[in-house]
């Protein structure tokens, strides 16, 4: 997800200039109302900004948007100081959104003083529209050896503040499988536990549902080559299956390398109910009712 913060500001302004006004058509809008369980208005709205163009208030805008297709409520993810505490009070401001807090993995590594940052989380995680811890995780993508230390010092804290504040706790995993499982088994998992973008197989799959964690697939299990994705989506208990779409990022097929925003999860739905073989309106309220489950009402 970090992409957007960690390349250079003339590289984050290139790609906003290029993505803008581009985001595809609304789709057909969903039977039962859904949940977005992982979005970044923040970074939509600054990169590519909001479908039908600018508007006075982006934010109203894009929520409006997502509703009028049947995803009525919206988790605002947090991936550092800046971007939790806006998180937290977009979701005072507007009730179909709920926040989530965190240091992304690849921000903790280049923090100065990680320490007071963590300070900073657990403020926040504090606040009662603040529904989960996240997101926080491993990451061995972009992240080499020299920062897994923090990475893992980061990972540890945030499942502590998560288990303290009784909050969802939401992973970040990025070619880091076995390690994220190794260190909830280290320190016990939160009640709740959401693997973000989920990216493992079928094995891992099960493995996670074993532990009773919930799965949340992003547009790329619609790609082409994601096999491995679909394997793993159709051994998933609808219980334990949530939606995102990780915006502005992985929007998914048809509209690939084109923006992302909450108003396409229809797109990702339908498709996961021919996986799954679903009904899809069976799937729309197990997805709702799994949301609730995991961040509370809105």
């Amino acid at each position: 997800m970090l992409a957007a913060m960690t390349e250079q500001t003339e590289t984050r302004k290139q790609r906003a200039a290029r993505r803008a006004g581009e985001f595809p058509p609304a789709p057909e809008a969903l039977p039962v109302p859904v949940l977005d369980s992982h979005t970044h208005l923040d970074i939509t709205v600054s990169e590519a900004g909001i479908p039908g163009g600018p508007a006075d208030d982006p934010v109203a805008a894009a929520i409006a948007v997502a509703a009028g297709v049947g995803v009525d409520r919206l988790v605002q993810v947090g991936v550092d100081v800046a971007s939790s505490r806006w998180s937290a009070d977009v979701a005072d401001r507007y009730g179909a959104v709920l926040a989530t807090v965190a240091l992304h993995p690849n921000e903790a590594p280049r923090l100065a003083d990680l320490d007071e940052a963590l300070r900073e989380i657990e403020s926040l995680a504090a606040r009662d529209r603040v529904r989960g811890i996240g997101e926080t995780g491993m990451d061995f993508f972009r992240t080499g050896d020299e920062g897994r230390a923090a990475q893992e010092e980061s990972f540890r804290a945030h499942i502590a503040i998560a288990k303290r504040h009784g909050k969802a706790l939401v992973i970040h995993d990025r070619d880091a499988h076995a390690d994220v499982l190794r260190i909830l088994d280290d320190e016990g998992a939160p009640d709740t536990v959401v693997l973000h973008c989920f990216s493992g197989d079928a094995d891992f799959a099960r493995e996670c549902v074993r532990r009773g964690h919930l799965l949340s697939f992003a547009g790329t299990v619609t790609f082409g080559s994601a096999t491995a994705l679909r394997e793993a989506a159709a051994v998933t208990p609808v219980g334990q299956l949530l939606v995102e779409t990780d915006a502005p990022y992985l929007t998914p097929m048809p509209h690939r390398g084109r923006p992302n925003a909450s108003y396409l999860i229809p797109l990702t739905v339908r498709f996961l109910a021919e996986v799954t073989g679903t009904d899809l309106d069976e799937l729309c309220a197990a997805i709702s009712a799994t949301g609730e489950r995991a961040f509370g009402p809105w």
